[in-house]
């Protein structure tokens, strides 16, 4: 017997808010409503999430060349708008995410692939996924893994990443890769517009980490950066110099970097 599901679509949530960012269609009004009020406070909040998605694009097809066709990736929201399983159809994927909302509606867009899984479990707490008996359905003995965790380190805090970023490497099998990206902001800056957004995602119960490029070098050991390094999303997308603006940066010196990661 299915279970019913109610979407709730006079509420907004989280993962179809970013659909809707991304110029997806799996939305409702609220979900609209909500995303162009994010949008207002910071405008550039459409440039940066299209980043993010297409970075995520970019990692997924070189850890495809580089021979990875098990991908575990961390706080998923909608399987939609090109995401993992679509950049890499003969790959092996599972998603994860707290949300059962996003996880009910994920699984009727996944539909029947058996080479995807969305897991129902909380991110920030690697024991609720890493145990799981899909991991062994899906990938079986296969420890050598690539991992997303892409537009998420807002979302943790410093020790909350800490935790995950060490139970992540003592589960993976050396020579393991994650693709992450880390949005960072000058720490002596702040706008009422930014205070506002920022009290926005306090009030939803889940607050929002800027981080600086130093702190995020730091929270991601013992994972190393491979030989890229970490990198503006303009350089890892091929953007010109000039396609972020000062505007962009909403006064208070907003950079979104990726990097691959490697357990040696």
């Amino acid at each position: 017997m299915n279970e019913r599901v109610d979407f709730q679509i006079d509420r907004p949530n989280p993962g179809r808010v970013y659909d809707y960012v991304l110029g997806g269609s799996h939305n409702f009004e609220a979900d609209r409503e909500m995303a162009e009020f994010m949008i207002s406070l910071v405008p550039s909040t459409r440039k940066w999430v299209r980043m993010l998605r297409a970075f995520l694009q970019e990692a997924v097809h070189l850890l495809v060349e580089e021979g990875f066709d098990c991908f575990l990736d961390l706080g998923s929201g909608l399987p939609t708008m090109e995401h993992i399983h679509s950049v890499a159809p003969h790959a092996r994927v599972i998603y994860i995410d707290i949300d059962p909302i996003v996880v009910a509606y994920s699984r009727e867009i996944l539909g029947d692939n058996p080479r995807v899984r969305y897991l129902q479990a909380d991110m920030k707490q690697p024991h609720t996924y890493l145990n799981a008996p899909e991991i062994q359905e899906l990938f079986g003995d296969q420890r050598r893994i690539a991992i997303g965790f892409n537009g998420i380190s807002p979302f943790f805090t410093a020790e909350e990443m800490r935790h995950v970023m060490h139970a992540l490497y003592e589960w993976a099998a050396p020579g393991s890769k994650m693709f992450a990206t880390f949005e960072t902001k000058e720490p002596d800056k702040m706008t009422p517009r930014m205070a506002q957004f920022l009290s926005m995602f306090e009030q939803m119960g889940q607050p929002f980490y800027f981080y600086t490029f130093e702190e995020c070098q730091q929270l991601v050991r013992p994972w190393q950066p491979d030989w890229r390094g970490f990198q503006p999303l303009v350089r890892w997308l091929h953007l010109s110099d000039d396609y972020i603006t000062e505007e962009d940066r909403e006064g208070v010196g907003i950079e979104f970097y990726g990097v691959i990661l490697e357990k040696p």
